[in-house]
């Protein structure tokens, strides 16, 4: 399951970060506002999905609630998504 989650947290963050950097300017200097409201609810849905899976995760694997706190911290702060990773695959090897 952490396997899963670790793919989700790149897929969700890669999605922020396409919400901010393209879809964003896209609207406002391209003039394009049909992109934002696609990413969006994309990247929201893949939000709440990362949510709820970080909770499942956090259970089973026994983590801490400032643990689990950082990792939803990380789902919002744009890049922080690969320094997750970085640290969740050390956690699933080292199990």
């Amino acid at each position: 399951m952490l396997e899963t989650f670790r793919r989700l947290s790149l897929i969700e963050g890669l999605s922020l970060l396409l919400l901010l950097f393209v879809a964003m300017p896209a609207k406002y200097y391209l003039d394009m506002p049909v992109i934002v409201p696609l990413v969006g609810t994309t990247h929201g849905l893949l939000f709440i999905t990362y949510l709820a899976l970080s909770l499942l995760v956090s259970h089973r694997h026994g983590w801490s609630i400032i643990k689990w706190l950082l990792v939803l911290f990380a789902g919002v702060i744009p890049f922080a998504c690969f320094v997750l990773e970085h640290y969740l695959k050390r956690e699933e090897q080292g199990r």
